[in-house]
């Protein structure tokens, strides 16, 4: 299966990202090609609804780096997305890729399964972005191949010494082959 992991924390190396590399090691480990994107570092500019899209065969009218991220989307059988919660959500870096996603309404999409990894300081903070999620699920008939929460992520680096490393790295692993 190739699979395609946003990470949508802004901070290099830190906990959102350690628990989508243990993710990966994982779906890796059981033959899936994983790449991640990491779209703290990337330009992506909020959607237009200008529906530009969908006359031109899902190519958008904005230049930036979604484009590349779309290419990666067409080709990708899962996507994972992994996020910080702030403020009861996803991160805005995600929260754009997601939105950009929009170009492919009318063309469609290849992907079949989705994950998605949540991390945060505070327990039961998770719901708002869950509930989105699923309806995104639910909507493009996309298989929830699972949810993981991982509160207490107080400093930089605390995901290394969590439970939440070895719960990423299975379920990464315990994806079934497809």
């Amino acid at each position: 299966m190739n699979i395609l992991v946003l990470n949508g924390s802004p901070r290099k190396n830190g906990n959102t990202e350690i628990m989508a590399d243990a993710f990966i090691e994982g779906a890796r480990k059981k033959g899936h090609m994983v790449e991640k994107v990491n779209l703290g570092n990337r330009k992506i500019a909020p959607c237009l609804a200008c529906e530009f899209c969908f006359t031109h065969n899902g190519v958008c009218v904005q230049k930036d780096d979604m484009a590349e991220i779309l290419d990666k989307v067409d080709s990708a059988d899962m996507i994972v997305f992994a996020s910080p919660v702030y403020w009861f959500s996803i991160s805005a870096q995600l929260k754009a890729a997601i939105d950009r996603l929009y170009a492919r309404a009318r063309k469609g999409f290849n992907i079949r399964y989705a994950a998605l990894l949540l991390d945060s300081a505070s327990d039961g903070v998770y719901r708002s972005a869950i509930a989105a999620y699923e309806d995104i699920c639910a909507y493009l008939r996309w298989e929830n191949k699972g949810i993981l929460t991982v509160p207490g992520m107080d400093a930089k680096g605390d995901m290394e010494h969590s439970e939440g490393v070895k719960k990423a790295y299975d379920l990464g692993i315990n994806l079934a082959s497809e």
